[in-house]
């Protein structure tokens, strides 16, 4: 499991320097086939080609969303990568399967670390292995609930919000009991792989963390609703922030 960004030193690593944070609308009753397809067959493909698959996970409040990490050691890694799974044979085997399964597979945004040391550290986290790997079930017994907050911040506040975010909300996250994994904000360089839209024109600030169940993620939205830094940070925003409850597919990087 990623350490949490309250207990890593200043020298943390980041796992990758680009993020893709995916949300992917399904047809009914179809998540748990895509799953399948993703865990089976389609990880270890992407991750020879240059990438890091970090997570995937059930949207807990959203039946037929799929939502999934991956990330890239740069913008021209991130081409290179997508170039060589997506024209290569491992997603020609699958891509029909997978996108049987889909209705959107287009609300991408990019993101990038919110300062150095806030992106995912992924030392010591171990993948379940293929052979003999939990089938999709919904079981979420052995999971930890990943909770991603997404802020829409107005133009030119970006490096506020981080800093008081690292400063302030960080401490009081960690007092409640939640565990902060990782902190991003948009990466506005141009897609340069067209071929997969992501959402352009964003300006956001997405905090990643886990809990160990449902409740404990709402005793810690009661606390934080009382505390006056967390106040402070989210007033002035855009618009409202949308918070994505997430138990984590059995072979995810994060959450397990």
């Amino acid at each position: 499991m990623s350490l949490p960004l309250n207990a890593r030193s200043k020298s943390g690593l980041d796992a990758s320097p680009v993020i893709e944070l995916r949300q992917y609308t399904l047809k009914p009753g179809r998540r748990d086939t895509l799953i399948g397809i993703f865990d089976g067959h389609l990880i270890e493909g992407q991750e020879a080609a240059g990438m890091t698959i970090i997570g995937q996970f059930r949207d807990l409040d959203r039946p037929d969303m799929f939502i999934w990490l991956r990330g890239f050691e740069g913008m021209e890694a991130r081409k290179n990568a997508l170039t060589a799974f997506y024209e290569g044979p491992v997603w020609a085997a699958w891509r029909d399967a997978a996108n049987a399964t889909m209705i959107s597979s287009d609300d991408v945004l990019l993101l990038k670390p919110a300062w150095p040391g806030a992106g995912f550290d992924l030392s010591g986290s171990q993948r379940a292995a293929l052979d003999g790997y939990e089938k999709p079930s919904g079981d979420n017994r052995l999971s930890d609930i990943v909770v991603i907050k997404i802020h829409h911040l107005r133009h030119g506040a970006e490096a506020d919000f981080a800093s008081r975010f690292k400063t302030d909300a960080i401490a009081v996250l960690a007092a409640h009991g939640a565990r902060p994994l990782a902190a991003f904000v948009s990466e506005h360089a141009e897609n340069n792989f067209p071929r997969l839209p992501v959402r352009s024109g964003e300006n956001v600030f997405i905090s990643v963390a886990a809990f160990d169940s449902a409740d404990a993620h709402e005793s810690v939205e009661a606390a934080l609703a009382a505390a006056p830094a967390w106040q402070a940070l989210q007033s002035g925003l855009a618009r409202p922030t949308e918070t994505l409850r997430l138990s984590p597919t059995s072979r995810s990087l994060i959450g397990r």
